[in-house]
């Protein structure tokens, strides 16, 4: 899950209360300006979670199209950036990817959005997140387009060179860059994130499987003690839940929205990251590239 800091109207919703859509149109529902095929997107975007994976990557592609053969409507951008933002919560494939980008790349050349202050548009930097960390093909003549690149490139050089250290649940003491040596996967989620509670299981099964050959998970929370304890007792994990309040740690990385990984190699080196929800051939892709198989 991607969030856009400055919109959380959709947080409101309380059956979707577990994530965060940037558009207007999910928080405030159908309006005069919606129209009936905006709507029927709209629908099968709510919807779009509780598909089976399968389905979910065909509908995911189909919806892509729809939202492209719009005509020039007032959510359109809208409704491509929300279709990104739920795209990448796990593994629906590099080609359905590839259709969303196109979809939001095309519908930003039509219309063109508003600088926020002094930062890119949120649908620029969403599209350049999918083309950096999804590896698809996209662009927008735009310097709002090529903002959002160096902005994502800036954070990545923050995050390769970070270090922390916090208490887990335990009261044990972690510091990042004492761990060289092993190959340390740090997560950012919480207890009401859906896509985060989602990948705990896979998270798990791979350090049980890992451990002994140097894996390290640190798993990363601003909540407040009592309300992950309490998670954690109906929801065990075998890896180290870390407490981060005030978010210090979530600043030094960047972190707008949850779940997000990182894996660092045992020289430190930042080998690998997901911006979203990942799958266990995901995370064992990711741990291949720090030199764990």
């Amino acid at each position: 899950m991607k969030r856009n800091p400055g919109t959380l109207i959709f947080a409101a919703i309380c059956c979707f209360a577990a994530f965060v859509i940037p558009s207007a149109i999910f928080g405030q529902g159908a309006d005069a300006s919606t129209t009936p095929a905006e709507k029927a997107i709209v629908d099968q975007l709510r919807n779009l979670r509780s598909l089976a994976d399968d389905v979910r990557t065909r509908t995911t592609r189909q919806l892509a199209l729809d939202i492209r053969a719009l005509p020039k409507t007032t959510h359109k951008v809208d409704l491509a950036t929300d279709l990104a933002n739920l795209s990448t919560e796990g593994d629906f494939g590099h080609d359905t990817l590839q259709e969303v980008a196109t979809t939001l790349a095309k519908a930003l050349v039509e219309q063109p959005q508003t600088m926020n202050e002094s930062e890119p548009a949120f649908p620029y930097v969403e599209l350049a997140t999918l083309v950096r960390y999804e590896h698809v093909q996209a662009s927008v003549d735009s310097p709002q387009f090529t903002a959002a690149f160096a902005k994502l490139e800036a954070e990545d050089a923050a995050r390769a060179k970070a270090d922390f250290t916090l208490t887990d649940m335990q009261r044990k003491s972690w510091t990042l860059h004492e761990l060289r040596g092993k190959v340390v996967l740090v997560n950012f989620w919480a207890t009401w994130c859906a896509p985060c509670r989602k990948e705990m299981p896979d998270l798990d099964a791979l350090y049980k499987k890992f451990k002994d050959q140097g894996l390290v998970i640190l798993a990363i929370d601003d909540e407040e003690t009592t309300k992950i304890a309490a998670f954690l007792k109906d929801k065990p994990v075998t890896y180290s839940v870390l407490l981060d309040p005030g978010r210090k740690v979530n600043d030094i990385f960047h972190i707008d929205g949850i779940p997000k990984s990182f894996v660092y190699d045992r020289k430190g080196n930042l080998a690998a990251q997901s911006i979203d929800m990942r799958t266990q051939k995901q995370f064992l892709e990711m741990l291949a590239l720090a030199g764990l198989h």
